[in-house]
C-alpha cells in the first residue's frame, strides 16, 4: 500500500512539473499579426524594402507591401520592430542536433559515454536555441550514434511538446563497413563499439539500410562517399560505385533525396555520378568536378564554419588574429570555385561541431569567402528552401506561404553579421521571440 501511495505521489509530482512547464514552452498562439519592421527583405530580390509591413493570418502570410497598402482587420496584434529587418525564417541545411562542440567533449566520447537519453534531451535544448536564433527550418544529417532519436525530436516539435525549427531528418547515415567511428583505429580489435552511422557492405545491404531508415522516418538519406581511410588517414572513397548507385536509386524510388558527405575530388565525383542531390563539404573538389555539379544540378553545402571551428580547437586558430589554417584555405578555395562556376550553394554549417544557436556564423563565413551579404541571405532562405523541395511552403516573404519569419537588428542584406542579433522569431504563424505586441 505504501509503495502504491509513493508511486501515486511520484506520478502526481511529475504531472505537476509538466503542467508547470507548459506556460514556459507555449508560444504566442496563431492569430492576426501586423509586423512593422524598419525594413522587409523578402527573398525575391537583393535589397530590403523600407516602410513595408507584413500581415499574418492564421499561420500564413496574408499580405506584404508598403504600410499603406496592407489593411489589417480589427483586433490584429501589431508588433513594432524599429531598426530591424524582417526576413524569411533562416534555414540550415547541415546540422547535427545530437552533437555539441568538440572542445567541450570529443566526438568519440559523445558517442561512447553520453547515454542516448541524455543526448536526446541535449538535442531538444539545441533545437530551441536554433529556433530562437531565427532558424525556422533545419536539415539534420545524422544522429551520430543516437539511433533514430531525431524522428522523436521532429515529432515532439511538430506536436508542440518542445520548441524547435521544422525538422528534416536523415536518422543514422550510411557508411562503408569499418570506415567510420568510433574505431576501428585506436581501439582494441575485440571491442564491439556502438557506431556513429549504419555500416554496409555490398549493394544488398545498402538497399536494406535505405529501406530501414525510410521506414523509421528519414526524410533524407545521407551517405558517406569518402572518409579518412587511407594508409596514413588520408581521405579516400569508401562506398564503391555499385553501393552508391544502390543507395541513391533506392532512395529516389521511395521519394527520398540523398545528401553525400564527400571531401576529396574522387569522392565528390563518384557521388555526383551516382546522382546524389547534395554534396556536403567538398573541400578537395576540383573545378572540373564543380562543373559536373553545375551540369547535373547538384547543390553544394560548403560547411565553412566546421573548418573554422576545428581549426580553433585543434590548430590554435584565433579568429581575427591568426592567419587561416591550410584546411581553411582549402575550404575557401573550394567555395570560391563553386561560386565562380555557378553551382547552387545552400547554407549548411555542420553546426554541432560548433555551438547551436550560432548558426549565423556560416552565412558570415560565406560572405568572408566571396559572397555578397544578399547572396548569403538567399543561400539561407529561398535557395535552401528549393534544395529542401519546400519552396511552396516557406523560404520567402510572399502571400500564401507559411509565416516562417525572423527579424534582426540592423540590415543583414548589407551587413551579414547582423544575423547575430535576432529580435523576433515566428514559425508557422506562432511567435516565439518578440517585443510586446499591441492591439
Amino acid at each position: 500500500m505504501r509503495a502504491n501511495l509513493m508511486a501515486w505521489w511520484r506520478n502526481a509530482a511529475a504531472l505537476l512539473l509538466v503542467l508547470c512547464a507548459l506556460p514556459a514552452l507555449a508560444a504566442t498562439p496563431k492569430g492576426d499579426w501586423l509586423l512593422l519592421p524598419e525594413r522587409v527583405w523578402t527573398g525575391d530580390g537583393d535589397a530590403a524594402h523600407r516602410g513595408w509591413a507584413v500581415l499574418v493570418h492564421d499561420g500564413v502570410i496574408a499580405a506584404a507591401g508598403p504600410v499603406a497598402s496592407v489593411h489589417a482587420p480589427a483586433g490584429t496584434q501589431r508588433i513594432e520592430l524599429p531598426g530591424a529587418t524582417l526576413t524569411p525564417g533562416l534555414i540550415d541545411l547541415h546540422s547535427h542536433l545530437f552533437l555539441h562542440p568538440y572542445n567541450e567533449t570529443s566526438w568519440n566520447d559523445q558517442v561512447l559515454t553520453e547515454p542516448q537519453d541524455y543526448r536526446t534531451l541535449e538535442a531538444a535544448a539545441h533545437a530551441k536555441a536554433t529556433l530562437m536564433a531565427g532558424f525556422t527550418a533545419l536539415r539534420d544529417l545524422g544522429t551520430e550514434g543516437a539511433g533514430f532519436a531525431d524522428v522523436s525530436i521532429r515529432r515532439a516539435i511538430n506536436e508542440g511538446l518542445i520548441p524547435g525549427p521544422r525538422m528534416f531528418v536523415a536518422t543514422r547515415a550510411i557508411v562503408a563497413t569499418a570506415s567510420y567511428g568510433p574505431g576501428p583505429r585506436g581501439f582494441r580489435p575485440d571491442l564491439d563499439l556502438p557506431q556513429g552511422a549504419q555500416p554496409v557492405s555490398g549493394a544488398d545491404a545498402a538497399i536494406a539500410a535505405v529501406r530501414e531508415q525510410a521506414a523509421r522516418g528519414a526524410d533524407w538519406i545521407k551517405l558517406y562517399a569518402d572518409y579518412r581511410v587511407g594508409p596514413d588517414g588520408e581521405t579516400e572513397p569508401t562506398l564503391n560505385p555499385a553501393e552508391l548507385k544502390a543507395i541513391v536509386d533506392t532512395a529516389h524510388q521511395i521519394g527520398r533525396p540523398v545528401a553525400a558527405h564527400a571531401a576529396n575530388d574522387a569522392g565528390v565525383r563518384m557521388a555526383v555520378e551516382a546522382s546524389v542531390d547534395t554534396i556536403e563539404h567538398g573541400y578537395g573538389a576540383s573545378e572540373a568536378t564543380f562543373r559536373l555539379l553545375k551540369q547535373r544540378g547538384v547543390a553544394y553545402e560548403p560547411t565553412l564554419t566546421a573548418v573554422d571551428a576545428t581549426s580553433e580547437y585543434f590548430q590554435h586558430y584565433v579568429p581575427g588574429k591568426s592567419a587561416p589554417t591550410p584546411a581553411m584555405k582549402e575550404a575557401e578555395r573550394a567555395f570560391r570555385t563553386a561560386l565562380k562556376v555557378g553551382v547552387t550553394i545552400g547554407n549548411g554549417s555542420d553546426v554541432g561541431v560548433f555551438a547551436h544557436g550560432t548558426n549565423w556564423r556560416e552565412p558570415a563565413a560565406m560572405v568572408r569567402d566571396g559572397m555578397t551579404p544578399a547572396q548569403a541571405l538567399h543561400a539561407a532562405t529561398d535557395v535552401a528552401a528549393k534544395i529542401l523541395r519546400q519552396s511552396q511552403h516557406f523560404g520567402r516573404i510572399a502571400p500564401g506561404l507559411d509565416a516562417d519569419l525572423a527579424a534582426f537588428s540592423g540590415d543583414p542584406s548589407t551587413q551579414i553579421d547582423d544575423l547575430a542579433h535576432p529580435v523576433f522569431v515566428m514559425k508557422d504563424g506562432i511567435s516565439y521571440r518578440s517585443p510586446a505586441a499591441t492591439p
